[in-house]
């Protein structure tokens, strides 16, 4: 399935700051961790044997940086899922307020700090990283924050004035089209590092999932300049292959298809691999009925052109919002007695694609189903066939039965079997509904943490068994309601200082009336979160009631329900919009909106499932067969109570090495932990300050193995924290 296709990419990588050339080898000695993912393969492996089976029980804290931090204007704690670097001593990377760092790799003393928003006004986003790109006396930090892109001198960090306007590139670079849309007022940041092959930076983005979202395309900037040297437009405009997988000219009003999750570089094959998200807006695809290429698209792209070498689409017009959720992994391994070098991805519900890196073909087989397509949404046209992978298999639960309910307490079993009964579940793939639907999948099997992989083909992933209830709103009916609370939310909280009419009162006040021809709902619902010069944060307002004076202060209660495609549609054949349809403009507002990404708990707030709730897995993707699965993570109340290990809900990825261990924070707990790597037996464990939801590193320094995580909490209304923790024998 190869198409001649021009696709930027959005991967990680980071150069040796010693390099004489742009590239440099990899560290074959583990000294450093010089790239997100440990490596330019994404194998979070490191060769490193001083901390091992036999020792690891005695590692203590080396050293600790206080990176915390809160949201200046509204006190708001935030988190860190930071993987740092490590490159000749010195360690980089991220503050929760996105600030960067240099430390010293052996003491965590600050070398250099950064602040991106020191003159500007904060446009906060995750970061999982930084990059690094060296050439001669040329040594560089890469790095988004909000919708910049930052270059700095590595040693200083000072910006970099060559490289875009004074050390700054704004990410909606590359991004516009021959439609009307003002990609300016888009909402366009990047969360994860890029890949950088020779002098070209590969880079995706993350942007919104409603119907506001920029596209997804992926773009190749010139290292040096910052200038866009390619764009790959993941959906296809006129002319290029694809594009009859949507209707006509869905480009100019459909946005997302991106890549968000990170990305990995065969430096030999001059390719980056990279994984894309579902096109906005999730849930509902009445105006981009077909398979809707390039979106939840593993992808092979030439690194200095862009031009696609094949694809492999786990998902058809995604309905679930199955993103690909992290960077594939590149391995080799033994497959019917040859050495096959592979891709290996994992996804949100669990399933393990390996893949050959030179054609795309899977080594295991994977069948072609035909799923549910009714009911369905009107207007709505699911495609009828789906992807099953038969090995290895799925790594997580794939639909939500009666068996699974919880049997923690009777009362907690009464409680989600009634809403069970009440509630549809059972083909992971039906089409989402007014009636709403139970089902695994939004928040993993994987997440953005990735995996590890060995040289022996040995996958280690953790993942999550979390369920998850979506229910559709008719927007009709919705907007009846926003309506009339909005109105209530504006009067109680804007009227006093921008009237009761919305008109304002002068530049101090200004109107309200067109504030969308000004700010994207985005920008909206960030000013109402931060706040913005005289006007204070609006933090006691809940994240909901925040969207519902956005959607007032936009007249979205007057807006009218899109019209619906033809019902004749065929979703075989290229889609083709009716005369009415081919006005909607941008942004879509669609007929039928989603309840919002809510998980479903028992009256306690343990999920509604029967444990575990979140394992680590090893899997041999030489044979597809598991070694072992575990349970990740602890209630320790019920553990107490004497209930066997549960596992937890977990974000961050594991680091696997050759000292035969596998380091992994991530879980609720908030501790980290070593497993035995040929077992899955837990050898050690800390009970970190705060969770540790990122992703650990291991690196030398002064002829002594670290390791470090950042333990930043947070999530998912966990305590905030915010330090960077290292430990080290004694």
């Amino acid at each position: 399935m190869k198409l001649a296709l021009s696709i930027p990419a959005l991967g990680l990588l980071v150069l040796g700051l010693a390099a004489i050339t742009p590239n440099r080898p990899a560290d074959e000695t583990g000294q450093d961790w010089p790239y997100y993912g440990g490596n330019t393969a994404g194998n979070r492996y490191s060769p490193l044997k001083q901390i091992n089976l036999q020792n690891v029980k005695n590692l203590q804290v080396a050293w600790t940086y206080n990176a915390a931090e809160a949201d200046g204007k509204t006190g708001r704690p935030l988190e860190i899922q930071c993987q740092p670097i490590v490159i000749n001593g010195l360690l980089y990377g991220t503050t929760p307020m996105l600030k960067v760092f240099a430390l010293d790799a052996k003491t965590g003393q600050q070398r250099w700090l950064f602040d991106p928003f020191k003159d500007k006004s904060p446009r906060f986003s995750q970061s999982r990283g930084v990059m690094y790109w060296g050439n001669g006396p040329d040594k560089r930090i890469l790095f988004t924050a909000g919708s910049t892109l930052y270059a700095l001198n590595a040693l200083t960090g000072e910006p970099v004035t060559g490289f875009g306007k004074n050390g700054e590139v704004d990410l909606r670079e590359g991004l516009g089209d021959d439609s009307k849309r003002d990609i300016s007022k888009l909402s366009v940041s990047s969360t994860t590092p890029g890949a950088i092959y020779k002098n070209t930076l590969v880079l995706g983005s993350t942007v919104s999932e409603q119907g506001d979202a920029a596209p997804g395309h992926i773009r190749g900037f010139d290292i040096r300049t910052g200038t866009v040297q390619w764009v790959f437009h993941t959906i296809p405009q006129p002319g290029e292959a694809g594009y009859e997988t949507w209707p006509k000219e869905a480009y100019k009003r459909i946005g997302g298809a991106n890549n968000w999750a990170g990305m990995v570089l065969d430096e030999k094959r001059g390719t980056v691999y990279l994984g894309t998200g579902s096109p906005s807006v999730d849930f509902y695809g009445g105006i981009r009925a077909g398979q809707n290429l390039y979106s939840d698209c593993i992808l092979a792209l030439n690194a200095e052109t862009g031009k696609m070498q094949w694809y492999f689409q786990t998902i058809h017009h995604d309905l679930w919002d199955r993103d690909i959720p992290c960077p594939p992994n590149l391995v080799t391994v033994k497959h019917k007695g040859k050495t096959v070098d592979a891709v290996a991805q994992t996804t949100k519900d669990g399933l393990v694609y390996v893949l050959n890196r030179d054609t795309g073909e899977s080594l295991f087989p994977v069948e072609e189903r035909k799923v549910p397509t009714a009911p369905a949404l009107p207007g709505e046209v699911p495609w009828p066939t789906q992807k099953f992978p038969l090995k290895p298999a799925p790594f997580a639960r794939q639909v939500f039965t009666e068996a699974d309910i919880t049997n923690r307490t009777p009362e907690a079993h009464a409680f989600v079997k009634e809403r069970f009964l009440k509630t549809r579940a059972g083909d992971k793939f039906m089409p989402p509904s007014l009636e709403g639907t139970l089902f695994f999948g939004i928040g993993g099997g994987a997440e953005w943490g990735g995996n590890a992989a060995d040289p022996d083909g040995i996958l280690y992933q953790n993942s999550n068994e979390m369920v998850w209830d979506l229910k559709m709103a008719d927007l009709a009916a919705r907007n009846a309601e926003i309506a009339s609370k909005g109105k209530t939310l504006y009067q109680a909280n804007c009227a006093a200082c921008h009237g009761p009419d919305r008109k304002g009162s002068g530049q101090e006040y200004p109107s309200l009336v067109d504030i969308g021809k000004r700010l994207s709902g985005q920008e909206i619902n960030a000013v109402l979160r931060s706040g913005r010069g005289r006007m204070p944060s609006f933090q006691h307002i809940s994240d909901q009631d925040r969207f519902t004076l956005v959607r007032y202060l936009l007249n979205a209660d007057t807006q009218k329900p899109e019209p619906k495609p033809a019902e004749s549609q065929d979703p075989h054949n290229a889609p083709v919009l009716t005369e009415t349809d081919k006005k909607v403009e941008f942004p879509y507002i669609p007929p039928y909106i989603n309840n919002g990404y809510t998980r479903f708990f028992d009256p306690d707030g343990y999920p509604a499932v029967k444990p575990p709730w979140g394992t680590l897995n090893a899997i041999d993707l030489n044979t597809g067969e598991y070694l072992w699965k575990v349970p990740l993570g602890e209630f320790p109340e019920l553990t107490q109570k004497g209930v066997p290990i549960t596992g937890t809900e977990n974000y961050g990825g594991p680091i696997v090495t050759a000292g035969g261990l596998v380091f992994i924070a991530a879980t609720k707990d908030e501790r980290i932990r070593a497993f035995d790597k040929k077992t899955g037996k837990v050898v050690w464990e800390y009970q970190l300050p705060a969770g540790g939801f990122a992703t650990p590193i291991t690196y030398l320094a002064g002829g002594k193995q670290y390791v470090v995580i950042a333990a930043g909490g947070v999530k998912n209304g966990h305590k905030p924290g915010g330090s960077y923790i290292a430990f080290a024998l004694p």
